[in-house]
């Protein structure tokens, strides 16, 4: 995949660099803002393949959330006693149910 990438901002870049030789060579702005925005999306797709390369390994070194059954009513009290009161919605009956 990295080599994909690479192939295509060394395109890029070549791209970029004959735009601007044109654009010297006849003495215009467009093709020199033409080469300036292909040059600039070559290091656009560089800092995102970094950025997603990071971003990748952070995720995957996350922790685990694993579900959790319904609390019983033991474990009720020490999660109520964690979570504000406007924030449970829903109060348990001591068979375990949503009322």
């Amino acid at each position: 995949m990295m080599l994909l990438i690479l192939a295509i901002v060394i395109a890029l870049v070549a791209w970029a660099l004959r735009l601007m030789e044109q654009a010297i060579e006849g003495q215009e702005f467009s093709l020199m803002l033409a080469g300036f925005l292909v040059a600039s999306s070559a290091a656009a797709m560089m800092g995102v393949y970094f950025l997603m390369g990071n971003y990748l390994v952070y995720i995957n070194q996350m922790p685990r959330v694993e579900q959790t059954a319904v609390p019983t009513d033991t474990a009720l009290a020490d999660w109520s006693e964690d979570v504000p009161g406007w924030l449970v919605q829903a109060e348990y009956t001591t068979s375990g149910r949503l009322e």
